[in-house]
């Protein structure tokens, strides 16, 4: 029984001791993206990310999102969102329309103006994070992916599973 004890304790140290890695990690990058962003490019994550968001969808078969997609995929709440894209629209790097069908859905999508902003700030973006994960090789890159992939299915997994009456 002292066995089953000592790895079930292991476990939750590892699992525990992943987690704060996982943490730490994610929190130096980001807060240095954060830094390169506004110093170089006088902006903000945040607006970096609704950017990209919409770069991705006007590269797929609809080139708009609803605020509501773009709320989900971004995981923030609609009001956080809102001030913002009327931020970018006001600057106008989003265009924003309403549905014709029903007015209380919006589309928002780049301008042509957000795609040239964007598209300035897509290769410094990518080479930090090149850099920030130089210390690994391609092996390693692509094993920590597979992993972190694994493990955010497992966390849905277990979340829907606990959300079950």
């Amino acid at each position: 029984m002292r066995a089953v004890e000592t790895r079930e304790q292991r476990s939750g140290q590892d699992s525990l001791r992943a987690w704060l890695r996982l943490l730490a990690c994610t929190n130096i990058v980001e807060r240095e993206v954060r830094g390169r962003l506004r110093d170089e490019f006088g902006t903000t994550l945040p607006r970096f990310d609704v950017l990209a968001q919409l770069d991705a969808a006007s590269r797929g078969s609809t080139p708009r999102l609803t605020m509501t997609e773009l709320s989900r995929r971004l995981m923030v709440t609609n009001g956080n969102l809102t001030s913002l894209v009327e931020r970018l629209v006001q600057e106008k790097l989003v265009i924003r329309t309403s549905s014709p069908s029903d007015r209380r859905t919006q589309f928002v999508r780049l301008s042509p103006n957000g795609k040239r902003a964007f598209d300035a700030m897509l290769p410094a973006h990518q080479m930090w994070i090149e850099s920030m994960f130089a210390g690994l090789s391609d092996n390693e890159r692509a094993r920590l992916s597979d992993l972190l992939g694994k493990l955010r299915g497992s966390l849905h997994d277990s979340l829907d599973e606990e959300r079950q009456p």
